[in-house]
């Protein structure tokens, strides 16, 4: 591929190289977070992937739509919490299928999101725009919310890798669609993941036309 397209791969996803990311985070301790909420409907009409983060949780952040007016106990007005992490309640992304959603938590600067339950929608369309979505089990989301908010300097290790998200002194496992990982570890939509194999396709399509023969 060339520099211009990897340059452009690298910008997406944030586990090329070493596989992992290491973050503050962000805890936005609310469950049952639906997509309009993440990105209002009357934000929808572009069609291109960027400036969605300007809006993300718009109806949160500020009173009457006010951008003068910024809402100060919501968390992402919050200097305190900064980072490419999202740690979020349960049943996360749930509600309409739209793919905004993703496009704003990406384009606004998180990488990872992490909850206990992910909309499967949501989730698919988060790993599609190299967001990658990390699930944990209840006790453990409790143990990250728990460490963030009493040292919001707490840092955070996602292994993509290894499949694991860790604490100081706490580790656990996740899982992820094992081609997903392939892609976001190198970069790769899907059209990009076929010209990876572009050799082995050509191989079996030469094998077969040779047995058809």
């Amino acid at each position: 591929m060339s520099t211009v397209k990897e340059n452009k791969q690298s910008a997406k996803s944030p586990f090329i190289g070493s596989g992992k990311l290491v973050s503050t985070a962000v805890p936005l301790n609310i469950e049952n977070v639906d997509t309009d909420q993440i990105i209002p409907a009357r934000f929808l009409k572009a069609t291109s992937r960027e400036g969605f983060g300007k809006n993300l949780f718009r109806d949160w952040r500020y009173e009457n739509d006010d951008e003068s007016k910024p809402k100060k106990d919501f968390v992402l007005n919050n200097a305190t919490w900064k980072g490419r992490i999202l740690v979020t309640g349960r049943n996360f992304g749930c509600g309409s299928s739209r793919e905004h959603a993703a496009w704003a938590i990406k384009d606004y600067g998180f990488d990872v999101v992490v909850s206990s339950f992910f909309a499967d929608i949501f989730k698919n369309n988060a790993l599609n725009n190299f967001l990658l979505p990390v699930q944990v089990t209840e006790d453990f989301l409790k143990e990250l919310f728990k460490a963030i908010e009493q040292d919001p300097h707490t840092s955070i290790e996602v292994d993509l890798q290894a499949e694991t998200i860790s604490l100081p002194g706490a580790s656990r496992q996740f899982s992820i669609n094992a081609y997903k990982k392939t892609c976001l570890l190198n970069g790769y939509d899907d059209i990009d993941y076929l010209l990876s194999i572009k050799n082995e396709i050509e191989a079996f399509e030469s094998q077969r036309n040779a047995v058809n023969a």
